[in-house]
């Protein structure tokens, strides 16, 4: 259910079916990553509904040895939130609900800081509600079952981030809510009303709701990194993520997904439409969404303990990405902007790939600031030594690598980024290439 800043929403275009040699290049990046051990779990892309790869890595259960594969599922973390999304549009399609209603109609108990919060404020995560999952408590927390109403209490009391629409910031707390919100709308459980509407239609009959008591054949363990290397992930009760996090599925069941709903089989055309239209900073609802080249990109991530996913289409290229992970790592992500753009006839060049050069002094002495992605998130640029150092909002310091003038890359995550120059050349932005995606961070 966690957001990331490396490893974020990936995004990318597709332009033409893959050939052999980009089919053979996609497992040669897959191969590097599961190689380095950041990577296990299952890959599938696909081109006008013709898988073009379909493969396992590593271990569903390293206890036994069992493989990951097409039918292993895997906990989706936010990949969740898109299902709980479409359901609250299904809602509004029936005239059960309306996106522009207070979540005061649904939640008459709501502390009167929510009286301007709506539905749509909720799916967008522009409403202002505090994120519980960030909470210092969370970690004690996790575990300890919970109802919906038990959860709302955790954040019901916090003030507002911010006025609703004003800004926006990531948030499970809308999600909860909206999942409480699906549960008296339509009269039925969560993981009933998602799994009539959504899972049966489409014929998903390995997705589902997780559950630590049920027998559920072909789940993968989920695993995490520690300095003694990888190490069984810590427990999460899984009353806790509900439509923010909770669902499992497989690659095979979320290429079902992706066909059915930008097939036309889920939502009207208009309900598509609002699914896939930015609110803002290129986020939808539960998903994100960018235009580049007159292209639709539909994307997101999702983080839930043992796991990290990444799920990405180009609808009108009829293109599918689907990366399940069950160990905790950013590769999901990296992994399926790679893919994609290999996909679309692109290239991709791995870490251990590029050419580091060495820069006189003069030349680091440019680029030392600090720059701004958003008034939340930024990174700071310095010079230590020889080396030139990037420490981003709440992260650790790395090592920015030369390619050539301008242009760095990082040897602990697949990014890139290089100084943008002005009409007299100066240094007045920053460009951060990642997963496909590029950040602008305007120079202070």
């Amino acid at each position: 259910m966690r957001n990331t800043v490396f490893g974020i929403i990936a995004l990318t275009l597709v332009a033409a079916p893959a050939a052999a040699q980009d089919i053979a290049r996609m497992e040669t990046v897959i191969r590097a990553s599961a190689d380095r051990g950041e990577f296990m779990g299952a890959v599938l892309v696909a081109k006008d509904g013709v898988i073009l790869l379909d493969r396992g890595y590593g271990s569903a259960n390293l206890e036994w040895k069992i493989p990951n594969d097409g039918d292993t599922r895997f906990r989706l973390g936010s990949v969740t939130k898109q299902f709980t999304a479409v359901a609250i549009l299904l809602l509004q399609e029936r005239g059960k609900l309306s996106l522009d209603a207070p979540v005061k109609t649904w939640l008459p108990d709501a502390p009167a800081a929510w009286d301007k919060v709506t539905i749509r404020h909720l799916l967008g995560h522009t409403a202002g509600i505090a994120n519980f999952t960030d909470f210092p408590d969370y970690e004690k927390q996790k575990t300890l079952p919970a109802t919906l109403d038990s959860l709302i209490a955790r954040f019901r009391d916090r003030p507002l981030d911010f006025q609703p629409g004003e800004k926006w910031n990531y948030s499970n707390s809308g999600y909860i809510l909206l999942t409480a919100i699906v549960e008296k709308a339509s009269g039925q459980p969560y993981t009933a009303f998602v799994t009539d509407n959504t899972f049966k239609p489409l014929g998903m009959a390995d997705t589902g709701y997780d559950s630590h008591a049920a027998i559920l054949p072909h789940r993968a363990s989920g695993y995490a990194p520690s300095a003694n290397g990888m190490v069984n992930a810590d427990y999460l009760d899984m009353s806790i993520p509900r439509g923010a996090g909770g669902l499992y599925s497989t690659t095979h069941d979320l290429l079902k997904w992706q066909t059915g709903l930008f097939g036309g089989k889920v939502l009207k055309p208009a309900s598509l439409t609002a699914l896939t239209t930015p609110v803002k900073n290129d986020y939808a609802m539960g998903v994100g969404a960018t235009r580049k080249d007159g292209v639709l990109v539909v994307a997101h991530s999702g983080g839930i303990e043992g796991f990290n996913t990444w799920l990405g289409t180009a609808p009108d290229r009829h293109l599918t990405v689907v990366v399940l992970g069950n160990y905790n790592s950013g590769a999901p992500s990296q992994l399926g902007g790679s893919l994609m753009t290999l996909a679309r006839g692109g290239t991709v060049q791995l870490p251990g790939e590029r050419v580091e050069i060495t820069l006189p002094p003069a030349t680091l002495a440019a680029y030392p600031a600090t720059y701004d992605v958003s008034p939340e998130f930024g990174f700071a640029v310095r010079v230590e030594g020889t080396k030139l150092i990037l420490q981003a909002t709440g992260q650790g310091p790395l090592e920015l690598h030369a390619e050539k003038p301008d242009h760095f890359f990082l040897k602990e995550v697949d990014a890139q980024i290089v100084f943008r120059r002005d009409a007299s050349g100066k240094i007045d932005a920053a460009i951060l290439h990642q997963n496909g995606r590029e950040m602008v961070a305007k120079r202070r």
